[in-house]
């Protein structure tokens, strides 16, 4: 996969890109990440990128002439431009899943107040959004979506870091996980990881994912798609909670 990621802090980027799971992943040739200061290819003599908007109101735009020179400086076969914005997309793991199978995308990080509506109408695919907060630019909304797509690549991950299990990638949250000490100050490990009986195990962890995600997200619950087994676990998990609310 190809990423360009359009950009005015592209030492935002590269500090990232040096790191990590994307280290790994750009190491072996499974991304290629580019990023480019779309600065660079303003026609404004003093260097601006951005300018006051039409009819008045605060803050400035960005223009929509260095993002169209930037992006007709790209290959444009089999390519999908997305805009970090508030307005577009929520950005979830079914998202990721789909963006994983694309060519080459291409990431155009908003700013300031905005960008000229031309560059959303004409220029890009898709708008995204990471949430319903503000931020200061769109480069880390942009890393966020770069970083749950490439984790999906092939042979990114190895089978440790499996993303199988991740939360969402399952459409429940994740079962909880101890490492050693089996027994730290009181606090200690469930018997039954430590019992080395497989099915009772993932019996386990398959009522606690549930039980995570109906007490924190029961959202997820809506649509899932349960085996009677599950509906049973679940079922366990509802009255279990019900005693201790009493």
């Amino acid at each position: 996969m190809r990423v360009d990621i359009l950009t005015l802090f592209p030492e935002i980027i590269h500090a990232y890109l040096k790191e990590s799971i994307m280290k790994r992943a750009i190491g072996i040739g499974a991304i290629e990440v580019n990023v480019i200061n779309f600065r660079e290819y303003t026609t404004n003599k003093h260097g601006r990128v951005d300018d006051y908007p039409y009819g008045g109101g605060p803050g400035l735009l960005l223009m929509i002439q260095p993002i169209y020179d930037a992006l007709n400086a790209l290959p444009d076969k089999n390519r999908k431009v997305i805009l970090t914005s508030p307005a577009g997309t929520p950005f979830t793991q079914k998202v990721a899943q789909r963006l994983k199978d694309e060519e080459h995308l291409v990431i155009i990080c908003g700013h300031y107040e905005g960008v000229d509506h031309r560059v959303t109408e004409y220029l890009v695919d898709e708008e995204i959004s990471i949430g319903d907060y503000v931020l200061t630019g769109g480069e880390l909304a942009a890393l966020v979506i770069l970083d749950a797509v490439t984790r999906l690549l092939p042979n990114v991950l190895n089978k440790e870091e499996s993303h199988q299990t991740d939360s969402f990638s399952m459409r429940l949250l994740e079962y909880p996980q101890y490492t050693r000490p089996r027994d730290f100050k009181g606090m200690k490990v469930p018997d039954v990881l430590l019992s080395g009986d497989h099915g009772k195990i993932a019996r386990y962890r398959k009522k606690e994912a549930l039980r995570r995600t109906y007490l924190k997200r029961p959202d997820l619950l809506e649509n899932y798609p349960f085996t009677e087994e599950e509906l049973a676990l679940l079922q366990e998990v509802i009255k279990e909670e019900s005693k201790d609310e009493k």
